[in-house]
Protein backbone atom coordinates (compact mmCIF):
# COMPACT_ATOMS: atom_id res chain seq x y z
CA UNK A 1 0.00 0.00 0.00
CA UNK A 2 1.40 3.21 -1.03
CA UNK A 3 2.37 5.91 1.81
CA UNK A 4 0.02 8.73 2.03
CA UNK A 5 1.74 12.23 2.02
CA UNK A 6 1.56 13.67 5.49
CA UNK A 7 2.48 17.22 7.51
CA UNK A 8 5.92 15.82 8.19
CA UNK A 9 6.74 14.51 4.36
CA UNK A 10 4.00 16.60 2.62
CA UNK A 11 3.85 15.89 -1.85
CA UNK A 12 5.06 19.18 -3.20
CA UNK A 13 2.97 20.25 -6.21
CA UNK A 14 4.70 22.61 -8.80
CA UNK A 15 3.13 25.03 -11.00
CA UNK A 16 3.26 27.97 -12.99
CA UNK A 17 2.69 31.14 -10.76
CA UNK A 18 0.16 32.56 -13.07
CA UNK A 19 -3.50 32.86 -12.02
CA UNK A 20 -4.99 30.41 -14.56
CA UNK A 21 -2.22 27.85 -13.64
CA UNK A 22 -2.54 27.97 -9.97
CA UNK A 23 -6.35 27.71 -9.85
CA UNK A 24 -5.29 24.16 -11.88
CA UNK A 25 -2.89 22.92 -9.60
CA UNK A 26 -5.23 23.83 -6.45
CA UNK A 27 -8.02 21.43 -9.06
CA UNK A 28 -5.08 18.63 -8.96
CA UNK A 29 -4.99 19.01 -5.10
CA UNK A 30 -8.69 18.80 -4.37
CA UNK A 31 -8.72 15.68 -6.71
CA UNK A 32 -5.76 14.19 -4.54
CA UNK A 33 -7.49 15.19 -1.28
CA UNK A 34 -11.24 13.28 -2.53
CA UNK A 35 -9.48 10.76 -3.80
CA UNK A 36 -6.91 9.67 -1.07
CA UNK A 37 -8.52 11.68 1.94
CA UNK A 38 -5.05 13.38 2.40
CA UNK A 39 -4.65 16.09 4.93
CA UNK A 40 -5.09 19.47 2.78
CA UNK A 41 -1.64 20.60 4.90
CA UNK A 42 -0.10 17.44 3.66
CA UNK A 43 -0.01 19.15 0.05
CA UNK A 44 2.02 21.72 -0.75
CA UNK A 45 1.48 24.24 -3.90
CA UNK A 46 5.05 25.44 -5.38
CA UNK A 47 4.91 28.16 -7.72
CA UNK A 48 7.86 29.23 -10.38
CA UNK A 49 7.39 31.86 -13.09
CA UNK A 50 7.76 30.03 -16.17
CA UNK A 51 10.43 31.93 -19.26
CA UNK A 52 7.34 32.39 -21.42
CA UNK A 53 5.46 34.31 -18.49
CA UNK A 54 8.82 36.64 -18.80
CA UNK A 55 8.81 37.21 -22.86
CA UNK A 56 5.51 39.02 -23.45
CA UNK A 57 6.69 40.79 -26.71
CA UNK A 58 7.44 37.94 -29.20
CA UNK A 59 5.74 34.97 -30.24
CA UNK A 60 7.01 31.93 -28.61
CA UNK A 61 7.79 30.25 -31.94
CA UNK A 62 10.52 33.19 -31.94
CA UNK A 63 12.01 32.31 -28.78
CA UNK A 64 11.90 28.82 -28.01
CA UNK A 65 8.73 26.89 -28.41
CA UNK A 66 6.35 25.61 -26.22
CA UNK A 67 9.52 24.33 -23.71
CA UNK A 68 9.33 28.35 -22.39
CA UNK A 69 6.46 26.97 -20.41
CA UNK A 70 7.61 23.48 -19.00
CA UNK A 71 12.18 23.82 -18.38
CA UNK A 72 11.44 25.37 -15.03
CA UNK A 73 9.13 22.54 -13.43
CA UNK A 74 10.98 20.33 -15.80
CA UNK A 75 14.40 21.40 -13.69
CA UNK A 76 12.41 21.14 -10.29
CA UNK A 77 11.24 17.39 -10.71
CA UNK A 78 14.00 16.47 -12.26
CA UNK A 79 16.33 17.44 -9.08
CA UNK A 80 12.99 16.37 -6.60
CA UNK A 81 12.57 20.10 -5.80
CA UNK A 82 8.89 19.11 -6.29
CA UNK A 83 6.96 15.94 -6.30
CA UNK A 84 4.48 16.57 -9.15
CA UNK A 85 4.01 19.14 -12.33
CA UNK A 86 0.53 20.55 -13.23
CA UNK A 87 0.22 21.58 -16.84
CA UNK A 88 -2.12 22.82 -19.04
CA UNK A 89 -1.32 20.31 -21.68
CA UNK A 90 -2.09 22.42 -24.33
CA UNK A 91 1.45 24.17 -23.76
CA UNK A 92 3.01 20.80 -23.26
CA UNK A 93 5.71 19.40 -26.28
CA UNK A 94 4.54 16.60 -27.47
CA UNK A 95 7.65 14.74 -27.54
CA UNK A 96 8.62 14.62 -23.53
CA UNK A 97 11.59 13.61 -21.80
CA UNK A 98 11.68 9.88 -20.52
CA UNK A 99 12.44 11.21 -17.44
CA UNK A 100 9.52 12.07 -16.79
CA UNK A 101 5.37 10.60 -17.36
CA UNK A 102 1.91 11.70 -18.08
CA UNK A 103 0.32 10.23 -14.80
CA UNK A 104 -2.70 11.65 -14.83
CA UNK A 105 -5.75 13.95 -17.13
CA UNK A 106 -8.30 15.21 -15.09
CA UNK A 107 -11.57 15.43 -17.03
CA UNK A 108 -11.28 17.36 -19.79
CA UNK A 109 -12.87 20.94 -19.18
CA UNK A 110 -14.74 22.99 -22.74
CA UNK A 111 -12.43 22.77 -24.86
CA UNK A 112 -13.69 25.10 -27.30
CA UNK A 113 -12.48 28.44 -27.99
CA UNK A 114 -14.66 31.75 -27.25
CA UNK A 115 -14.39 34.95 -28.91
CA UNK A 116 -13.74 38.24 -26.74
CA UNK A 117 -14.24 41.44 -28.36
CA UNK A 118 -13.90 45.18 -27.78
CA UNK A 119 -17.07 46.99 -25.54
CA UNK A 120 -17.82 48.60 -28.86
CA UNK A 121 -18.43 46.16 -30.92
CA UNK A 122 -21.17 43.58 -31.65
CA UNK A 123 -20.16 40.48 -32.94
CA UNK A 124 -21.13 37.11 -31.04
CA UNK A 125 -18.65 35.25 -34.07
CA UNK A 126 -15.50 35.50 -36.92
CA UNK A 127 -18.13 36.54 -39.38
CA UNK A 128 -19.56 39.29 -37.50
CA UNK A 129 -16.65 40.96 -37.01
CA UNK A 130 -15.91 44.29 -38.74
CA UNK A 131 -14.16 44.47 -42.14
CA UNK A 132 -10.82 44.75 -41.21
CA UNK A 133 -10.50 43.86 -37.76
CA UNK A 134 -7.75 43.21 -35.71
CA UNK A 135 -7.58 39.85 -34.09
CA UNK A 136 -4.87 39.57 -31.13
CA UNK A 137 -3.74 36.45 -30.76
CA UNK A 138 -0.12 34.29 -30.44
CA UNK A 139 -1.73 31.13 -31.88
CA UNK A 140 -0.80 30.28 -35.54
CA UNK A 141 -3.37 27.81 -35.27
CA UNK A 142 -6.23 30.62 -34.46
CA UNK A 143 -4.30 32.91 -37.11
CA UNK A 144 -4.74 30.51 -39.78
CA UNK A 145 -8.15 29.74 -38.95
CA UNK A 146 -9.37 33.10 -38.80
CA UNK A 147 -7.75 34.49 -42.24
CA UNK A 148 -9.50 31.78 -43.76
CA UNK A 149 -12.61 32.54 -42.68
CA UNK A 150 -11.94 35.95 -42.68
CA UNK A 151 -9.47 36.81 -45.29
CA UNK A 152 -9.93 40.70 -44.34
CA UNK A 153 -8.72 40.21 -40.66
CA UNK A 154 -6.02 40.89 -39.38
CA UNK A 155 -3.77 39.23 -36.83
CA UNK A 156 -1.61 40.95 -34.38
CA UNK A 157 0.17 39.71 -31.38
CA UNK A 158 -1.08 39.59 -28.09
CA UNK A 159 0.24 37.75 -25.47
CA UNK A 160 -0.26 37.32 -21.68
CA UNK A 161 -1.96 35.66 -19.26
CA UNK A 162 -5.97 36.00 -19.80
CA UNK A 163 -5.69 39.57 -17.55
CA UNK A 164 -3.02 40.72 -19.83
CA UNK A 165 -4.54 39.97 -22.43
CA UNK A 166 -7.97 41.24 -21.59
CA UNK A 167 -6.43 44.67 -20.70
CA UNK A 168 -4.57 44.96 -23.60
CA UNK A 169 -7.85 44.53 -25.60
CA UNK A 170 -9.57 47.26 -23.36
CA UNK A 171 -6.91 49.39 -24.59
CA UNK A 172 -7.29 49.24 -27.95
CA UNK A 173 -4.26 46.41 -28.79
CA UNK A 174 -6.90 44.55 -30.71
CA UNK A 175 -10.70 44.34 -31.67
CA UNK A 176 -11.33 40.72 -30.63
CA UNK A 177 -9.39 37.89 -29.42
CA UNK A 178 -10.29 34.57 -28.97
CA UNK A 179 -9.29 32.68 -25.41
CA UNK A 180 -9.97 28.99 -24.28
CA UNK A 181 -13.39 28.72 -22.71
CA UNK A 182 -11.71 26.39 -20.62
CA UNK A 183 -9.52 29.02 -19.16
CA UNK A 184 -11.76 31.70 -18.57
CA UNK A 185 -14.28 29.14 -16.76
CA UNK A 186 -11.00 28.36 -14.36
CA UNK A 187 -11.06 31.92 -13.47
CA UNK A 188 -14.24 32.28 -12.93
CA UNK A 189 -15.35 34.34 -16.38
CA UNK A 190 -17.99 32.45 -17.30
CA UNK A 191 -19.60 34.85 -19.25
CA UNK A 192 -16.71 36.65 -20.74
CA UNK A 193 -17.20 35.72 -24.79
CA UNK A 194 -19.08 33.77 -26.84
CA UNK A 195 -17.98 29.88 -27.10
CA UNK A 196 -16.85 29.40 -30.72
CA UNK A 197 -18.74 26.51 -32.71
CA UNK A 198 -16.25 23.67 -32.88
CA UNK A 199 -17.20 22.38 -36.08
CA UNK A 200 -15.72 26.35 -37.72
CA UNK A 201 -12.72 26.72 -34.94
CA UNK A 202 -11.72 23.03 -34.45
CA UNK A 203 -9.85 23.29 -31.02
CA UNK A 204 -5.88 22.84 -30.94
CA UNK A 205 -4.94 19.82 -29.34
CA UNK A 206 -5.10 19.24 -25.49
CA UNK A 207 -6.92 22.07 -25.19
CA UNK A 208 -9.18 22.26 -22.22
CA UNK A 209 -6.54 19.09 -20.72
CA UNK A 210 -4.97 19.46 -17.46
CA UNK A 211 -1.59 16.71 -17.02
CA UNK A 212 -0.06 15.99 -14.04
CA UNK A 213 3.52 14.81 -14.64
CA UNK A 214 5.92 12.95 -11.91
CA UNK A 215 9.44 11.40 -12.32
CA UNK A 216 8.73 8.02 -14.54
CA UNK A 217 11.13 6.54 -11.05
CA UNK A 218 8.41 7.83 -8.81
CA UNK A 219 6.56 4.30 -7.88
CA UNK A 220 4.65 6.19 -5.00
CA UNK A 221 3.63 9.60 -7.20
CA UNK A 222 2.36 7.30 -9.62
CA UNK A 223 0.26 5.24 -7.25
CA UNK A 224 -1.24 8.67 -6.48
CA UNK A 225 -1.69 9.82 -9.63
CA UNK A 226 -3.16 7.18 -11.70
CA UNK A 227 -6.16 6.95 -8.83
CA UNK A 228 -7.54 10.58 -10.24
CA UNK A 229 -6.89 9.81 -13.77
CA UNK A 230 -9.54 10.60 -15.76
CA UNK A 231 -9.49 7.71 -18.66
CA UNK A 232 -11.62 8.71 -20.95
CA UNK A 233 -9.71 11.96 -21.12
CA UNK A 234 -6.78 10.77 -21.21
CA UNK A 235 -7.16 8.41 -24.32
CA UNK A 236 -8.85 11.01 -26.25
CA UNK A 237 -6.21 13.88 -25.48
CA UNK A 238 -3.64 10.52 -26.14
CA UNK A 239 -4.65 10.31 -29.52
CA UNK A 240 -4.57 14.05 -30.05
CA UNK A 241 -0.95 14.08 -28.99
CA UNK A 242 0.25 11.11 -31.30
CA UNK A 243 -1.56 13.04 -34.22
CA UNK A 244 0.81 15.74 -33.70
CA UNK A 245 3.66 13.51 -32.68
CA UNK A 246 2.94 11.65 -36.56
CA UNK A 247 3.02 15.54 -38.34
CA UNK A 248 6.60 16.41 -36.75
CA UNK A 249 4.85 20.20 -36.07
CA UNK A 250 6.00 22.52 -33.83
CA UNK A 251 4.69 25.58 -32.27
CA UNK A 252 4.96 27.30 -35.36
CA UNK A 253 2.66 24.73 -37.71
CA UNK A 254 -0.69 25.86 -37.07
CA UNK A 255 -2.94 22.62 -36.85
CA UNK A 256 -5.70 22.07 -35.00
CA UNK A 257 -6.82 18.53 -33.78
CA UNK A 258 -9.71 17.48 -31.09
CA UNK A 259 -11.00 13.91 -30.50
CA UNK A 260 -14.17 13.57 -29.01
CA UNK A 261 -16.58 10.12 -27.61
CA UNK A 262 -19.00 9.70 -29.90
CA UNK A 263 -22.93 8.55 -28.10
CA UNK A 264 -22.06 4.61 -28.95
CA UNK A 265 -18.59 4.85 -27.63
CA UNK A 266 -16.49 5.25 -30.46
CA UNK A 267 -13.57 7.63 -30.33
CA UNK A 268 -13.34 10.03 -33.36
CA UNK A 269 -10.53 12.28 -33.74
CA UNK A 270 -10.48 15.39 -36.42
CA UNK A 271 -7.63 17.67 -37.34
CA UNK A 272 -6.62 19.94 -39.70
CA UNK A 273 -3.51 21.20 -41.25
CA UNK A 274 -3.06 24.96 -42.36
CA UNK A 275 -0.80 26.96 -44.85
CA UNK A 276 0.41 30.03 -42.34
CA UNK A 277 -1.98 32.24 -44.09
CA UNK A 278 -4.96 29.93 -43.41
CA UNK A 279 -5.13 29.74 -47.40
CA UNK A 280 -4.54 26.06 -48.02
CA UNK A 281 -5.41 23.53 -45.36
CA UNK A 282 -6.08 19.73 -45.58
CA UNK A 283 -8.61 18.31 -43.17
CA UNK A 284 -10.30 14.88 -41.91
CA UNK A 285 -11.06 12.52 -39.04
CA UNK A 286 -10.53 9.20 -38.08
CA UNK A 287 -11.87 6.58 -35.74
CA UNK A 288 -9.58 5.64 -33.36
CA UNK A 289 -9.72 1.75 -32.90
CA UNK A 290 -6.16 1.13 -33.28
CA UNK A 291 -3.30 2.32 -31.83
CA UNK A 292 -1.67 3.67 -35.30
CA UNK A 293 -5.04 5.34 -36.40
CA UNK A 294 -3.68 9.07 -35.59
CA UNK A 295 -0.57 8.46 -36.47
CA UNK A 296 -2.53 7.25 -39.84
CA UNK A 297 -4.53 10.36 -39.99
CA UNK A 298 -1.39 12.36 -39.91
CA UNK A 299 -0.07 10.86 -42.90
CA UNK A 300 -2.77 10.88 -44.94
CA UNK A 301 -3.59 14.56 -44.16
CA UNK A 302 0.08 15.66 -45.38
CA UNK A 303 -0.29 13.10 -48.68
CA UNK A 304 -3.40 15.22 -49.36
CA UNK A 305 -1.78 18.58 -48.47
CA UNK A 306 -0.58 21.25 -51.02
CA UNK A 307 2.92 22.01 -50.18
CA UNK A 308 2.12 25.53 -48.98
CA UNK A 309 1.08 23.10 -45.76
CA UNK A 310 3.27 20.24 -46.08
CA UNK A 311 6.43 22.44 -45.92
CA UNK A 312 5.38 23.13 -42.28
CA UNK A 313 5.57 20.16 -41.15
CA UNK A 314 8.89 17.66 -40.52
CA UNK A 315 7.30 14.56 -40.57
Amino acid sequence: MTELPNIENPLRIGTRASPLAMAQAHMAAAALIATHGIASEALTIVPMTATGDRIQDRALAEVGGKELWTRELDAALDAGVIDIAVHSLKDVETLRDARFVLGAMLERADPRDRLVVREDIAATSIADLPYGARLGTSSPRRAAQVRRIRPDLAPVLLRGNVATRLAKLAAGEADATLLAAAGLDRLGMHGVGSAQDAAVLLPAASQGAIGIECRAADGAALALLGAIDHAPTHRAVAAERAFLAALGGDCRSPVAAHAGWLDDGTLRLDAEIFSEDGADHAAGYAVIDHDDAAAALARRLLADAPDTVRRLFAA
